[in-house]
């Protein structure tokens, strides 16, 4: 087993550590503080280690990475309302985005914002209220989580396909109101389940923020994630009491690399065939490219050996 432990300075120190297995590449990014900016350094060399963000529609980029920042989810399925697990793991246009969530508490929430039909308090206020003036949003307005457990689970799927499982390069999230190290945390599983790498929210304080996230550099690609919010799910009358280690956080924005087909890994563009189209993502991807998906054999570089597998692939996946 091997680590990793930083300790940096943002508006007060803050310490991270990150474990991976043994033979596993894995570039971990953490940061936290009082304030938005204190995590953003930190949060767009995430998003420049996954690459370009891509447009939410159907099929996959074959690089470059998505996000969710929760503000287009409509009111009717935002609080007090539950939030549909399946609702960014859709065929339509904003809603193709390969994520599925789960948990094992009641249900996902998303709050509200401001105005809205139902005079619904911010910031999951309407759970508890003290939420409302404990939590802010990340990117304004709206926050996640889910109601009933500090257990999130995400697979991935290739956008727009439903039920064509994928896997990604790398996955990172932002939590709102980390006081305790370890409170909050990461944990990336292959196909077959096993653990890639767990990375730790630093502390950001009571309504301060926090950013966790993984790139795999090699050959690994995630399939899942769990992600630990706290160690006190939000509910009615849960509030923080850190002398008995109760620490409610809930989450914002999700931003993970681009879902490209578990069946068929040569299928960059999702779009069940290897042809053409990913001859073109291939050859944009030529050379040196640490843990890009054409990478085929981990190596760091797309070259010769990875172009064998890719026309070794050639044509409709699974013939």
């Amino acid at each position: 087993m091997s680590s990793r432990c930083t300790i940096g300075l943002a508006s007060f120190f803050v310490f991270s550590c990150f474990a991976a297995p043994a033979g596993a590449g894995a570039l971990p990014f953490a940061a936290g503080g009082a304030n938005a900016s204190d995590v953003l350094s930190e949060l767009d060399a995430f998003r420049a280690a996954l690459g370009p963000l891509n447009g939410n529609v159907p099929g996959s980029f074959g690089g470059g990475r998505r996000e969710i920042n929760w503000d287009g989810v409509p009111d009717g399925l935002s609080s007090p309302n539950a939030f549909p697990g399946d609702f960014f793991n859709a065929a339509t246009p904003g809603r193709a985005r390969g994520a599925l969530f789960a948990t094992d508490g009641t249900h996902f929430e998303v709050s509200a914002r401001t105005p809205n039909p139902t005079n619904t308090p911010l910031n999951f206020g309407n759970i508890d209220p003290a939420y409302e003036t404990t939590f802010q949003a990340f990117s304004p307005q709206r926050l996640f989580t889910a109601v009933g457990s500090t257990v999130t689970e995400t697979t991935f799927f290739v956008p727009g396909t439903i039920t064509t499982p994928a896997t990604v390069k790398g996955f990172g999230a932002i939590f709102n109101g980390v006081e305790i190290l370890g409170s909050a945390r990461i944990e990336c599983f292959d196909a077959l389940g096993a653990h890639l790498a767990t990375v730790l929210a630093p502390v950001g304080g009571s309504s301060g923020f926090s950013f966790a996230g993984v790139v795999m550099t090699g050959a690994e690609r995630i399939a899942s994630v769990v992600i630990h919010s706290g160690t006190l799910a939000p509910l009615a009358g849960n509030v923080d009491d850190l002398l008995y280690g109760e620490d409610v956080v809930v989450m914002d924005d999700f931003i993970y690399g681009e879902p490209i087909s578990l069946g068929c890994p040569a299928d960059l563009n999702g779009n069940g065939v290897v042809d053409g189209a990913d001859l073109g993502i291939f050859l944009a991807a030529w050379g040196p490219n640490l843990g890009h998906p054409a990478d085929f054999d981990g190596d760091g570089l797309v070259y010769g050996s990875d172009l064998g597998v890719l026309l070794s692939a050639w044509g409709a996946c699974g013939e």
